[in-house]
Protein backbone atom coordinates (compact mmCIF):
# COMPACT_ATOMS: atom_id res chain seq x y z
CA UNK A 1 0.00 0.00 0.00
CA UNK A 2 1.06 3.29 -0.59
CA UNK A 3 -0.34 7.12 -0.04
CA UNK A 4 -2.67 6.87 -2.49
CA UNK A 5 -4.21 4.07 -0.89
CA UNK A 6 -8.11 5.23 0.39
CA UNK A 7 -8.50 4.72 4.01
CA UNK A 8 -11.35 3.57 5.55
CA UNK A 9 -11.86 3.50 9.44
CA UNK A 10 -14.68 2.48 10.57
CA UNK A 11 -15.82 2.92 14.69
CA UNK A 12 -17.75 -0.29 15.97
CA UNK A 13 -16.57 -3.59 15.15
CA UNK A 14 -19.78 -5.44 15.60
CA UNK A 15 -23.05 -6.24 12.95
CA UNK A 16 -23.27 -2.86 11.14
CA UNK A 17 -19.67 -1.99 10.95
CA UNK A 18 -18.26 -5.28 10.31
CA UNK A 19 -21.05 -5.96 7.37
CA UNK A 20 -19.61 -2.65 5.71
CA UNK A 21 -16.54 -3.30 6.19
CA UNK A 22 -16.44 -6.67 4.48
CA UNK A 23 -18.83 -5.51 1.68
CA UNK A 24 -16.06 -2.97 1.13
CA UNK A 25 -13.55 -5.13 1.04
CA UNK A 26 -15.27 -7.63 -1.60
CA UNK A 27 -15.37 -4.74 -4.20
CA UNK A 28 -12.09 -3.30 -3.42
CA UNK A 29 -8.44 -5.19 -2.82
CA UNK A 30 -6.25 -3.85 -0.02
CA UNK A 31 -3.49 -2.32 -2.58
CA UNK A 32 -6.99 0.33 -3.30
CA UNK A 33 -8.62 0.29 0.00
CA UNK A 34 -7.21 0.07 3.92
CA UNK A 35 -9.64 -0.92 6.22
CA UNK A 36 -8.83 -0.44 10.22
CA UNK A 37 -11.79 -0.76 12.53
CA UNK A 38 -12.05 0.33 16.33
CA UNK A 39 -14.27 -0.92 19.42
CA UNK A 40 -13.61 0.05 22.58
CA UNK A 41 -15.06 -3.94 23.50
CA UNK A 42 -13.44 -7.12 23.78
CA UNK A 43 -15.64 -9.03 21.30
CA UNK A 44 -15.73 -8.53 17.55
CA UNK A 45 -18.80 -9.58 15.29
CA UNK A 46 -20.77 -11.48 17.90
CA UNK A 47 -24.46 -12.35 18.39
CA UNK A 48 -25.92 -9.73 20.72
CA UNK A 49 -29.45 -12.03 20.80
CA UNK A 50 -27.71 -14.55 22.52
CA UNK A 51 -26.45 -12.58 25.37
CA UNK A 52 -29.99 -13.80 27.86
CA UNK A 53 -28.93 -17.42 26.99
CA UNK A 54 -25.59 -16.95 27.84
CA UNK A 55 -26.35 -15.61 31.43
CA UNK A 56 -28.45 -18.04 32.05
CA UNK A 57 -25.76 -20.92 30.68
CA UNK A 58 -27.93 -22.26 27.98
CA UNK A 59 -25.27 -21.32 25.77
CA UNK A 60 -22.11 -21.86 27.53
CA UNK A 61 -19.18 -20.28 25.88
CA UNK A 62 -18.78 -16.78 25.18
CA UNK A 63 -16.80 -17.62 21.52
CA UNK A 64 -19.60 -19.59 20.63
CA UNK A 65 -21.24 -16.35 20.19
CA UNK A 66 -18.32 -14.51 18.08
CA UNK A 67 -19.10 -14.50 14.24
CA UNK A 68 -15.62 -13.62 13.70
CA UNK A 69 -13.01 -12.59 15.54
CA UNK A 70 -10.43 -10.13 14.59
CA UNK A 71 -7.70 -12.56 13.66
CA UNK A 72 -10.13 -14.03 11.38
CA UNK A 73 -10.78 -10.33 9.74
CA UNK A 74 -7.01 -9.93 9.38
CA UNK A 75 -6.08 -13.24 7.63
CA UNK A 76 -8.85 -13.62 5.50
CA UNK A 77 -10.34 -10.21 4.47
CA UNK A 78 -6.94 -7.52 5.49
CA UNK A 79 -8.87 -5.96 7.65
CA UNK A 80 -7.73 -4.97 10.65
CA UNK A 81 -9.82 -4.90 13.84
CA UNK A 82 -8.38 -3.29 17.29
CA UNK A 83 -10.71 -4.02 20.38
CA UNK A 84 -10.12 -2.35 23.29
CA UNK A 85 -9.43 0.83 21.57
CA UNK A 86 -11.78 4.01 21.86
CA UNK A 87 -12.32 6.65 19.45
CA UNK A 88 -12.95 9.66 21.50
CA UNK A 89 -13.28 12.22 19.17
CA UNK A 90 -13.46 13.03 15.26
CA UNK A 91 -12.21 15.33 13.56
CA UNK A 92 -13.87 15.90 10.02
CA UNK A 93 -11.66 18.53 8.63
CA UNK A 94 -8.74 16.85 9.26
CA UNK A 95 -9.70 13.42 8.68
CA UNK A 96 -8.33 12.22 11.70
CA UNK A 97 -9.66 10.41 14.71
CA UNK A 98 -8.51 10.08 18.18
CA UNK A 99 -7.95 6.67 19.89
CA UNK A 100 -7.18 5.80 22.82
CA UNK A 101 -5.95 2.43 24.14
CA UNK A 102 -7.93 1.22 27.38
CA UNK A 103 -5.36 -1.27 28.32
CA UNK A 104 -2.13 1.46 28.14
CA UNK A 105 -3.60 4.41 28.01
CA UNK A 106 -2.00 5.03 24.98
CA UNK A 107 -3.60 7.88 22.44
CA UNK A 108 -2.91 7.77 18.91
CA UNK A 109 -4.70 9.69 15.92
CA UNK A 110 -5.76 7.35 13.12
CA UNK A 111 -6.29 9.10 9.75
CA UNK A 112 -8.86 8.27 6.90
CA UNK A 113 -10.80 9.46 3.78
CA UNK A 114 -13.94 7.57 4.67
CA UNK A 115 -15.34 6.76 8.00
CA UNK A 116 -18.54 4.47 8.71
CA UNK A 117 -19.47 5.40 12.27
CA UNK A 118 -21.57 2.01 14.04
CA UNK A 119 -21.53 2.87 17.03
CA UNK A 120 -25.09 1.44 18.20
CA UNK A 121 -26.40 1.79 21.08
CA UNK A 122 -27.18 2.20 25.00
CA UNK A 123 -28.96 1.13 27.33
CA UNK A 124 -31.35 3.64 28.95
CA UNK A 125 -30.28 4.16 32.67
CA UNK A 126 -32.65 6.73 34.32
CA UNK A 127 -31.10 9.61 36.09
CA UNK A 128 -32.38 8.16 39.80
CA UNK A 129 -30.53 8.12 42.73
CA UNK A 130 -28.32 4.93 42.68
CA UNK A 131 -28.80 4.22 39.16
CA UNK A 132 -25.24 3.87 39.05
CA UNK A 133 -24.48 1.82 42.19
CA UNK A 134 -22.18 -1.30 41.30
CA UNK A 135 -24.62 -4.68 41.00
CA UNK A 136 -27.05 -2.29 38.78
CA UNK A 137 -26.20 -3.67 34.48
CA UNK A 138 -27.73 -2.82 31.23
CA UNK A 139 -27.33 -5.25 28.79
CA UNK A 140 -26.94 -4.29 25.58
CA UNK A 141 -22.98 -5.72 24.10
CA UNK A 142 -21.87 -8.62 25.04
CA UNK A 143 -19.24 -7.45 27.50
CA UNK A 144 -22.43 -6.44 29.22
CA UNK A 145 -23.31 -10.10 29.49
CA UNK A 146 -20.03 -11.43 30.26
CA UNK A 147 -19.81 -8.61 33.24
CA UNK A 148 -23.64 -10.18 34.23
CA UNK A 149 -22.46 -13.74 34.35
CA UNK A 150 -19.13 -13.26 36.16
CA UNK A 151 -21.17 -11.00 38.99
CA UNK A 152 -24.14 -14.01 39.43
CA UNK A 153 -21.57 -16.79 39.47
CA UNK A 154 -19.73 -14.53 41.91
CA UNK A 155 -21.98 -13.05 44.43
CA UNK A 156 -24.74 -15.65 43.90
CA UNK A 157 -27.76 -13.25 44.42
CA UNK A 158 -30.87 -14.59 46.07
CA UNK A 159 -33.15 -11.73 44.44
CA UNK A 160 -32.92 -9.90 41.19
CA UNK A 161 -35.18 -7.17 39.90
CA UNK A 162 -35.55 -6.17 36.46
CA UNK A 163 -36.53 -2.51 35.67
CA UNK A 164 -38.56 -2.75 32.34
CA UNK A 165 -40.59 -5.04 30.68
CA UNK A 166 -39.37 -5.00 26.92
CA UNK A 167 -37.64 -7.54 24.70
CA UNK A 168 -34.55 -7.63 27.09
CA UNK A 169 -36.11 -7.36 30.32
CA UNK A 170 -38.17 -10.24 29.85
CA UNK A 171 -35.12 -12.17 28.46
CA UNK A 172 -33.35 -11.69 31.33
CA UNK A 173 -36.33 -12.56 33.47
CA UNK A 174 -36.35 -15.98 32.64
CA UNK A 175 -32.48 -16.16 32.54
CA UNK A 176 -32.23 -15.36 35.89
CA UNK A 177 -35.02 -17.33 37.01
CA UNK A 178 -33.56 -20.30 35.76
CA UNK A 179 -30.65 -19.74 37.87
CA UNK A 180 -32.72 -20.40 40.68
CA UNK A 181 -32.60 -16.77 41.25
CA UNK A 182 -35.83 -15.18 42.94
CA UNK A 183 -36.65 -12.47 40.39
CA UNK A 184 -38.66 -9.83 40.38
CA UNK A 185 -40.09 -6.96 37.78
CA UNK A 186 -40.86 -3.57 37.64
CA UNK A 187 -42.33 -1.87 35.00
CA UNK A 188 -44.65 1.41 35.17
CA UNK A 189 -46.95 -0.24 32.49
CA UNK A 190 -50.21 -1.96 33.46
CA UNK A 191 -49.08 -5.20 31.10
CA UNK A 192 -45.33 -6.29 29.89
CA UNK A 193 -43.92 -5.51 26.83
CA UNK A 194 -45.67 -1.80 25.72
CA UNK A 195 -44.55 -2.72 22.11
CA UNK A 196 -47.47 -4.91 21.83
CA UNK A 197 -50.77 -3.72 22.17
CA UNK A 198 -52.83 -3.91 25.44
CA UNK A 199 -54.60 -6.92 25.27
CA UNK A 200 -51.57 -8.81 23.37
CA UNK A 201 -49.40 -7.98 26.17
CA UNK A 202 -51.75 -8.53 28.75
CA UNK A 203 -50.88 -12.29 27.85
CA UNK A 204 -47.59 -12.22 28.45
CA UNK A 205 -48.10 -12.09 32.12
CA UNK A 206 -48.89 -15.01 32.94
CA UNK A 207 -45.78 -16.47 31.14
CA UNK A 208 -43.96 -14.51 33.48
CA UNK A 209 -45.58 -16.02 36.62
CA UNK A 210 -45.27 -19.50 35.03
CA UNK A 211 -41.80 -19.56 35.33
CA UNK A 212 -41.44 -17.77 38.72
CA UNK A 213 -41.37 -13.76 37.94
CA UNK A 214 -43.30 -11.61 40.77
CA UNK A 215 -44.66 -8.84 38.64
CA UNK A 216 -45.00 -5.19 40.12
CA UNK A 217 -46.59 -3.90 37.33
CA UNK A 218 -48.12 -0.21 37.44
CA UNK A 219 -44.98 0.72 39.38
CA UNK A 220 -42.72 3.57 39.12
CA UNK A 221 -39.04 3.34 40.23
CA UNK A 222 -38.07 6.32 42.32
CA UNK A 223 -34.67 5.07 42.67
CA UNK A 224 -31.76 2.83 43.99
CA UNK A 225 -31.13 1.96 47.44
CA UNK A 226 -27.20 0.62 48.55
CA UNK A 227 -25.38 -0.56 51.19
CA UNK A 228 -22.12 0.57 52.84
CA UNK A 229 -20.08 -0.87 49.95
CA UNK A 230 -21.67 1.11 47.18
CA UNK A 231 -23.69 -1.83 46.04
CA UNK A 232 -27.26 -2.07 45.43
CA UNK A 233 -29.81 -3.50 47.94
CA UNK A 234 -33.21 -2.45 47.10
CA UNK A 235 -35.53 -0.86 44.11
CA UNK A 236 -37.53 2.26 45.34
CA UNK A 237 -40.94 1.99 43.82
CA UNK A 238 -43.97 4.43 43.85
CA UNK A 239 -45.56 1.10 45.92
CA UNK A 240 -43.11 0.21 48.28
CA UNK A 241 -39.32 -1.15 48.52
CA UNK A 242 -37.90 -4.19 46.69
CA UNK A 243 -35.06 -6.08 47.82
CA UNK A 244 -32.14 -6.62 45.64
CA UNK A 245 -28.94 -7.99 44.89
CA UNK A 246 -28.43 -7.86 41.22
CA UNK A 247 -30.76 -4.98 39.14
CA UNK A 248 -30.69 -5.36 35.08
CA UNK A 249 -32.36 -2.38 33.57
CA UNK A 250 -34.51 -3.47 30.94
CA UNK A 251 -36.12 0.08 29.70
CA UNK A 252 -34.69 -0.25 26.38
CA UNK A 253 -32.04 1.47 24.13
CA UNK A 254 -30.85 4.93 23.25
CA UNK A 255 -28.73 5.27 19.65
CA UNK A 256 -25.19 6.24 20.53
CA UNK A 257 -24.62 9.70 18.76
CA UNK A 258 -22.46 11.54 21.33
CA UNK A 259 -19.19 10.67 19.01
CA UNK A 260 -21.35 11.35 15.65
CA UNK A 261 -22.99 14.59 17.23
CA UNK A 262 -19.60 16.29 18.66
CA UNK A 263 -17.84 15.78 15.39
CA UNK A 264 -21.08 18.07 13.58
CA UNK A 265 -22.61 14.57 12.20
CA UNK A 266 -26.64 15.77 11.76
CA UNK A 267 -28.96 14.04 14.18
CA UNK A 268 -32.44 13.25 13.17
CA UNK A 269 -36.10 13.76 14.90
CA UNK A 270 -35.63 9.90 16.40
CA UNK A 271 -32.26 11.12 17.91
CA UNK A 272 -30.34 8.86 15.81
CA UNK A 273 -27.99 10.08 12.91
CA UNK A 274 -29.64 11.27 9.83
CA UNK A 275 -28.74 9.09 6.76
CA UNK A 276 -29.55 9.23 3.25
CA UNK A 277 -30.84 5.85 1.61
CA UNK A 278 -27.54 4.52 1.05
CA UNK A 279 -26.67 5.34 4.93
CA UNK A 280 -24.62 8.26 4.02
CA UNK A 281 -24.54 11.15 6.48
CA UNK A 282 -24.83 14.88 6.31
CA UNK A 283 -20.92 14.45 5.78
CA UNK A 284 -20.26 13.08 2.23
CA UNK A 285 -17.66 10.69 3.42
CA UNK A 286 -19.76 9.39 6.29
CA UNK A 287 -21.76 6.70 6.43
CA UNK A 288 -23.44 5.46 9.74
CA UNK A 289 -25.37 1.64 9.89
CA UNK A 290 -27.26 0.11 12.34
CA UNK A 291 -28.72 0.95 16.23
CA UNK A 292 -26.75 4.44 16.19
CA UNK A 293 -29.04 5.50 12.40
CA UNK A 294 -32.06 6.55 11.87
CA UNK A 295 -34.09 4.32 9.62
CA UNK A 296 -37.72 5.43 8.21
CA UNK A 297 -40.42 2.87 8.78
CA UNK A 298 -42.23 1.84 5.46
CA UNK A 299 -45.88 2.06 6.79
CA UNK A 300 -46.11 5.31 8.86
CA UNK A 301 -42.71 7.17 7.43
CA UNK A 302 -41.83 8.57 10.29
CA UNK A 303 -37.97 8.71 11.00
CA UNK A 304 -37.31 6.00 13.68
CA UNK A 305 -34.65 4.35 15.47
CA UNK A 306 -35.07 0.73 16.30
CA UNK A 307 -32.48 -1.27 17.22
CA UNK A 308 -32.39 -4.72 15.88
CA UNK A 309 -29.89 -6.86 14.65
CA UNK A 310 -31.27 -7.83 10.84
CA UNK A 311 -31.36 -3.99 10.74
CA UNK A 312 -27.96 -3.45 11.63
CA UNK A 313 -26.65 -5.92 9.37
CA UNK A 314 -28.24 -5.12 6.16
CA UNK A 315 -27.69 -1.32 6.60
CA UNK A 316 -23.80 -2.13 6.94
CA UNK A 317 -24.07 -4.15 3.61
CA UNK A 318 -25.68 -1.60 1.87
CA UNK A 319 -22.66 1.58 3.25
CA UNK A 320 -20.10 -1.45 2.19
CA UNK A 321 -21.40 -1.72 -1.01
CA UNK A 322 -21.63 1.97 -1.82
CA UNK A 323 -18.05 2.62 0.17
CA UNK A 324 -16.87 0.16 -2.25
CA UNK A 325 -17.96 1.97 -5.56
CA UNK A 326 -21.34 0.19 -5.95
CA UNK A 327 -24.87 1.25 -5.86
CA UNK A 328 -27.35 -0.05 -2.73
CA UNK A 329 -29.95 1.60 -0.94
CA UNK A 330 -31.75 0.32 2.47
CA UNK A 331 -35.76 0.24 1.59
CA UNK A 332 -36.59 1.21 5.73
CA UNK A 333 -37.95 -0.99 8.11
CA UNK A 334 -41.09 -2.19 9.64
CA UNK A 335 -39.95 -3.67 13.24
CA UNK A 336 -40.55 -6.84 12.93
CA UNK A 337 -39.16 -8.86 15.60
CA UNK A 338 -39.75 -12.10 18.09
CA UNK A 339 -39.12 -13.16 21.28
CA UNK A 340 -39.48 -16.42 23.94
CA UNK A 341 -41.08 -15.51 27.39
CA UNK A 342 -41.25 -19.07 29.23
CA UNK A 343 -43.51 -21.48 26.88
CA UNK A 344 -44.70 -18.70 25.60
CA UNK A 345 -43.74 -17.33 21.61
CA UNK A 346 -44.19 -13.49 21.20
CA UNK A 347 -44.15 -11.47 17.62
CA UNK A 348 -44.75 -8.37 16.26
CA UNK A 349 -44.58 -6.11 12.71
CA UNK A 350 -46.11 -3.14 11.35
CA UNK A 351 -48.05 -0.82 13.69
CA UNK A 352 -50.06 -1.22 16.56
CA UNK A 353 -53.41 0.44 17.69
CA UNK A 354 -51.74 3.15 18.54
CA UNK A 355 -48.72 3.77 16.03
CA UNK A 356 -51.89 3.47 13.62
CA UNK A 357 -53.79 6.03 14.91
CA UNK A 358 -50.57 8.56 15.35
CA UNK A 359 -49.76 7.95 12.03
CA UNK A 360 -52.53 9.16 10.65
CA UNK A 361 -54.64 5.50 9.65
CA UNK A 362 -58.12 5.33 10.40
CA UNK A 363 -58.13 1.62 11.50
CA UNK A 364 -59.68 -1.13 12.47
CA UNK A 365 -58.12 -4.17 14.81
CA UNK A 366 -59.13 -8.28 14.54
CA UNK A 367 -58.44 -10.83 17.33
CA UNK A 368 -58.32 -14.15 15.98
CA UNK A 369 -57.67 -17.39 18.49
CA UNK A 370 -56.43 -20.22 16.75
CA UNK A 371 -54.24 -23.45 17.52
CA UNK A 372 -50.67 -24.25 16.27
CA UNK A 373 -51.27 -27.45 14.65
CA UNK A 374 -54.66 -29.64 13.64
CA UNK A 375 -56.58 -29.23 17.10
CA UNK A 376 -56.36 -33.45 17.07
CA UNK A 377 -52.61 -33.38 16.64
CA UNK A 378 -50.55 -34.17 19.86
CA UNK A 379 -49.06 -31.20 20.52
CA UNK A 380 -51.47 -29.00 19.52
CA UNK A 381 -51.47 -25.01 21.18
CA UNK A 382 -53.44 -21.98 21.44
CA UNK A 383 -52.45 -19.19 19.03
CA UNK A 384 -53.67 -15.45 19.32
CA UNK A 385 -53.20 -13.34 15.97
CA UNK A 386 -54.10 -9.48 15.73
CA UNK A 387 -54.47 -7.70 12.54
CA UNK A 388 -54.80 -3.98 12.43
CA UNK A 389 -56.35 -2.91 9.02
CA UNK A 390 -56.67 0.32 7.07
CA UNK A 391 -60.24 0.86 6.97
CA UNK A 392 -61.86 1.52 3.63
CA UNK A 393 -58.27 -0.14 1.73
CA UNK A 394 -58.12 -3.31 3.73
CA UNK A 395 -54.13 -2.96 3.86
CA UNK A 396 -52.81 -4.55 6.83
CA UNK A 397 -50.61 -2.21 9.06
CA UNK A 398 -49.87 -4.93 11.29
CA UNK A 399 -49.32 -7.30 13.39
CA UNK A 400 -49.11 -9.54 16.32
CA UNK A 401 -48.69 -13.30 17.15
CA UNK A 402 -48.74 -14.43 21.43
CA UNK A 403 -49.14 -18.33 21.02
CA UNK A 404 -47.05 -21.75 21.89
CA UNK A 405 -44.58 -23.56 19.84
CA UNK A 406 -44.72 -22.93 16.33
CA UNK A 407 -46.37 -19.74 16.51
CA UNK A 408 -44.12 -16.93 16.39
CA UNK A 409 -42.14 -17.84 12.89
CA UNK A 410 -45.66 -17.09 11.65
CA UNK A 411 -44.99 -13.20 11.86
CA UNK A 412 -42.71 -13.45 8.69
CA UNK A 413 -46.34 -13.80 6.96
CA UNK A 414 -47.57 -11.13 7.96
CA UNK A 415 -44.14 -8.84 7.62
CA UNK A 416 -44.00 -9.79 3.84
CA UNK A 417 -48.03 -8.52 3.66
CA UNK A 418 -47.22 -5.31 5.60
CA UNK A 419 -43.70 -5.00 2.86
CA UNK A 420 -45.35 -5.38 0.11
CA UNK A 421 -48.37 -3.57 1.14
CA UNK A 422 -51.13 -6.13 0.71
CA UNK A 423 -54.30 -6.12 1.80
CA UNK A 424 -56.48 -8.85 4.03
CA UNK A 425 -58.43 -9.84 0.90
CA UNK A 426 -55.14 -10.61 -1.08
CA UNK A 427 -53.72 -12.35 2.73
CA UNK A 428 -57.09 -14.95 2.84
CA UNK A 429 -56.41 -16.03 -0.86
CA UNK A 430 -52.27 -16.43 -0.08
CA UNK A 431 -51.83 -19.91 -0.64
CA UNK A 432 -49.96 -21.66 2.62
CA UNK A 433 -48.68 -24.92 3.16
CA UNK A 434 -50.71 -27.75 5.30
CA UNK A 435 -50.36 -30.09 7.34
CA UNK A 436 -51.79 -31.58 10.11
CA UNK A 437 -47.98 -31.22 12.26
CA UNK A 438 -48.10 -27.27 11.50
CA UNK A 439 -50.98 -26.01 11.28
CA UNK A 440 -55.12 -25.85 11.25
CA UNK A 441 -56.43 -26.56 7.47
CA UNK A 442 -57.27 -22.65 7.92
CA UNK A 443 -53.86 -21.50 9.13
CA UNK A 444 -54.10 -19.29 11.97
CA UNK A 445 -52.76 -15.88 9.51
CA UNK A 446 -55.25 -16.65 6.71
CA UNK A 447 -58.06 -17.39 9.39
CA UNK A 448 -57.15 -14.05 10.65
CA UNK A 449 -57.22 -12.46 7.47
CA UNK A 450 -60.96 -13.94 7.10
CA UNK A 451 -62.31 -12.60 10.78
CA UNK A 452 -60.58 -9.16 9.20
CA UNK A 453 -62.75 -9.54 5.80
CA UNK A 454 -65.79 -10.10 7.47
CA UNK A 455 -65.47 -7.25 9.69
CA UNK A 456 -64.97 -4.67 7.08
CA UNK A 457 -67.37 -6.01 4.67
Amino acid sequence: MDALTRRLLVIGADAAGMSAASQARRRLGPDDLRIVAFDRGNFSSYSACGIPYFVSGVVDDVESLVVRSPETFRDKQAIQVHLRHEVLEIDLDRGVALVNHSESGHQREEGFDDLVIATGATPVRPPLPGAGAEGVFGVQTLDDGVALRAHVADRKPRRAVIVGSGYVGLEMAESLCALGVETHLVDVAPQPLTRLDPDMGALIAGALRDFGTVLHLGQEVAGFETGAGGEVSAVVTSEGTLPAEVVVLGLGVRPNVALAEAAGVEVGPSGAIAVDRRMRTSYPAVWAAGDCAEKRHRVSGAAVAVALGTHANKEGRVAGINLGGGYATFPGVIGTAATKVGSLEVARTGLGETESADAGFVAESVLSESTTRAGYYPGAGPITVKLVVERGTGRLLGAQIVGREGAAKRIDVLAVAVWNEMTVDELLAADLSYAPPYSPVWDPVVAAARRAVDRLS
